[in-house]
C-alpha cells in the first residue's frame, strides 16, 4: 500500500519540482543578463555557487561533500561523468570553470547559464580545437583559476568508468599545476543504493533524463575530493592513468 501511495504522488511531485526548476532557471537567466555585467568575478562565482545549490534543491537533490575542495587555483579537478547534473553539483560544491564539449553550449537555457559561469568549450573531434583548448587552459591556470574536466569525454552509466582522454591534462603538465581527483556518485537518500535516475547516456534525451530525475525519490549527490597531485615527471598518459584509478576509488 505504501508503495502505491508513493507511486501516486510521483507525478504531482515531479510536476511541482519541474515548475520550481523552470522558475529557477529563468531567474538565473535574468541574473546573468541584468546583474552579472556589474559584478566582480568573485561575486559572480558566489552567485553561481548559490544558484547551483538551489537548483539541486528544486530538483530533489541534496549535496554531500567529503574531502577538501580546492580553496583556489591553479588546479584541475578531474572527475567521472554521469549526468547533466554533474556540472551544477560541482559548481555547488566549489566554483570552477568547466571544460565542456561544445554541445553543452547549444542546450536550451542551460547552455546560456554554463557560458555565463565561465565554461570553456571544445570540439572533441577537432585536433586544431584541442590545441586551442590546451592554450586556453594553460592561460587560465597561470591566472590561478580552478578548472574542471571530465576526461571520459562523455557520460557513463555509473557502473564502470570509461577510458580517460589524456589530452585534457596536457595544460596542467605544461603549467606545472596540480590535478585533484574527484569522485561523483548519486544515491537514493532513503536506502543509500546507487540512483541511476540522473543518468544521461546513449540515445537518452536531456529532457527525458531531467524528467526521470524529477520523478525519482530524494537523491543525494556525493562529491568526494582526493588529494591534489603533480605530474611529478610523468607524461600525461601515465599521469592520467593514475588519476583515473584515484577517481575510480573515490566514486565507489
Amino acid at each position: 500500500m505504501q508503495h502505491l501511495l508513493r507511486a501516486g504522488w510521483k507525478y504531482p511531485r515531479a510536476g511541482w519540482r519541474a515548475l520550481r526548476l523552470l522558475g529557477h532557471v529563468l531567474k538565473g537567466l535574468c541574473i546573468v543578463a541584468l546583474r552579472f555585467p556589474a559584478l566582480s568575478p568573485e561575486r559572480q562565482h558566489a552567485h553561481v555557487q548559490a544558484w547551483s545549490l538551489q537548483l539541486l534543491a528544486h530538483a530533489g537533490v541534496s549535496l554531500r561533500i567529503e574531502g577538501q575542495p580546492p580553496l583556489g587555483g591553479p588546479v584541475v579537478l578531474v572527475a567521472n561523468h554521469l549526468s547533466w547534473l554533474d556540472i551544477p553539483v560541482l559548481h555547488a560544491a566549489c566554483h570552477c570553470r568547466f571544460v565542456a564539449k561544445s554541445d553543452v553550449r547549444a542546450w536550451p537555457l542551460i547552455g546560456r547559464l554554463a557560458t555565463a559561469a565561465g565554461s570553456l568549450y571544445i570540439e572533441r573531434n577537432s585536433r586544431r580545437d584541442a590545441l586551442r583548448m590546451v592554450r586556453s587552459m594553460q592561460t587560465a591556470l597561470q591566472q590561478r583559476e580552478v578548472l574542471a574536466v571530465f576526461p571520459e569525454g562523455t557520460t557513463g552509466d555509473g557502473r564502470e568508468m570509461l577510458a580517460f582522454h589524456a589530452n585534457l591534462l596536457q595544460a596542467a603538465v605544461i603549467a606545472r599545476a596540480p590535478a585533484q581527483p574527484v569522485g561523483l556518485r548519486f544515491a537514493d537518500q532513503a536506502t543509500g543504493a546507487i540512483s541511476f535516475a540522473p543518468s544521461y547516456i546513449d540515445d537518452e534525451t536531456l529532457l527525458g533524463s531531467i524528467w526521470r530525475t524529477l520523478c525519482a525519490p530524494p537523491i543525494v549527490a556525493m562529491v568526494r575530493y582526493g588529494q591534489p597531485e603533480h605530474a611529478g615527471g610523468r607524461d600525461r598518459r601515465a599521469w592520467t592513468g593514475q588519476l583515473r584509478a584515484s577517481v575510480d576509488r573515490l566514486r565507489r
